[in-house]
């Protein structure tokens, strides 16, 4: 689990010591953490983290690693955890926003096709 959600062991033992995770524990003394309990707590901390206001419900929140302006049209690169997020805006719009390498930033992906996959 701690790697699917991109912490430590360790912070997964303090949310179970504190309660926020159930687990179970197998014979070797191992903590066994249902697939249903993981995604119970995903759904609460997605809950307490997304901004009213929008109706974008994909937020990915990252920093900035590359502006390139060319013309009219900025592209912009995120690295939101483990996934880069490349987006074409308007070279205003990255003025306006301040956006530049260091920045941080809320990639919003609002999509009628999105294409799921599983992990090889």
């Amino acid at each position: 689990m701690a790697d699917l959600l991109r912490v430590s062991d360790d912070t997964v033992r303090r949310w179970i010591d504190a309660g926020r995770l159930t687990a179970t524990h197998a014979a070797s003394g191992l903590a066994v953490i249902s697939g249903e309990e993981v995604a119970r707590f995903v759904r609460e901390q997605r809950a307490l983290s997304t901004p009213a206001g929008t109706s974008a419900r994909n937020q990915l929140e990252g920093i900035v690693t590359d502006v390139k302006v060319d013309g009219l049209m900025a592209q912009v690169e995120l690295q939101a955890g483990a996934f880069r997020v490349v987006s074409l805006i308007s070279a205003e719009a990255a003025a306006e926003l301040g956006l530049a390498p260091g920045v941080l930033a809320v990639a919003s992906v609002k999509s009628t096709n999105v294409v799921i996959d599983l992990p090889r």
